[in-house]
């Protein structure tokens, strides 16, 4: 040993050549300094407002941020652990979109990817393949309706069970049914819609289906035989074949309390992504995709 530098490092003494020298941990530094990446990442914060709050100046934060999006983190969880989940994405980047996988039972993303459209059999089934891999085999899936998702689900596990987002099922109900109908089937067919949110028993659900038939008697098959090719006629049929192909799948929660009845809590977080996302635009694509991996990694609930 031989005293210290200015700043209070020990300086050392090589007993050969007589010259001085100190050790630099930079792995050590590197890991220091990934604080003020983290809260770029969770908290949406710009460079200028870490270099506040860091004392460091913005082009050294931008090569600690730059150094981290080019080294994505890995994954580390117990997928065979992960019974119940929701699934859903998003457009976040133009028509680029993300996709991404609830755990119920804590409610944090246990697998998200960025790029990857939740209409393409292909992109889906590189996402669910590894995963699958990995050890994940579910019992539930709440999805949001989307035939290619369901599809592949049943595909990947054919046991799974498949829940409806009621949300989902309710808000393109209405849609489909306006919101002040002239007629007297969408009338009715309205009123079933704004019911689907509310059944939380068997008793409520027993009634829901009865209304639901008896509406089918008296109406579905005049609609199902007219020809007419209007707008407001062609929603009507839509909400209709909706909600019918929809029923199998919609009550799987009122059998097992585990199983959510919506996508809402995917969908929350889906908000709170884009906003702190649009804070950091400007991203390249590959540093684009890295960001939303660390962001799933970072803030998982």
């Amino acid at each position: 040993m031989y005293g210290s530098t200015n700043c209070g490092s020990q300086r050392f003494r090589c007993k050969s050549c007589l010259h001085t020298y100190t050790f630099h941990n930079y792995l050590v530094k590197t890991h220091n300094e990934k604080v003020w990446f983290k809260l770029w990442i969770r908290e949406g914060y710009s460079v200028r407002q870490l270099s506040h709050l860091s004392k460091h100046s913005c082009s050294k934060l931008q090569r600690i941020i730059q150094y981290w999006l080019d080294n994505p983190p890995e994954s580390r969880i117990d997928f065979p652990e992960v019974k119940h989940i929701l699934f859903d994405g998003t457009f976040v980047h133009g028509r680029k979109s993300i996709v991404a996988l609830m755990d119920n039972s804590d409610h944090r993303i246990r697998a998200g990817m960025y790029g990857v459209a939740e209409n393409s059999t292909p992109q889906l089934t590189s996402f669910f393949i590894p995963l699958l891999r990995k050890g994940l085999c579910p019992e539930s899936a709440t999805v949001d309706g989307n035939p290619q998702v369901i599809r592949l689900f049943r595909a990947i596990w054919p046991n799974i069970i498949i829940q409806r987002c009621l949300v989902h099922i309710q808000r393109q109900g209405l849609m489909w049914c306006r919101r002040f109908p002239k007629r007297t089937d969408a009338i009715h067919l309205r009123r079933l819609f704004q019911k689907v949110v509310r059944i939380n028993n068997k008793v409520e659900q027993e009634k829901f289906l009865n209304e639901f038939f008896n509406w089918e008697e008296r109406f579905g098959s005049t609609i199902n035989s007219k020809p007419e090719k209007g707008k407001v006629f062609s929603d009507i049929k839509r909400a209709r074949s909706m909600l019918t192909k929809a029923l199998p799948d919609m009550f799987a929660y009122l059998e097992n309390t585990s199983i959510p009845p919506t996508t809402n809590g995917l969908e929350g977080y889906f908000s709170r992504l884009k906003a702190n996302y649009r804070q950091h635009r400007g991203l390249s694509p590959k540093r684009r995709k890295n960001y939303f991996q660390w962001y799933f990694h970072l803030k998982s609930k």
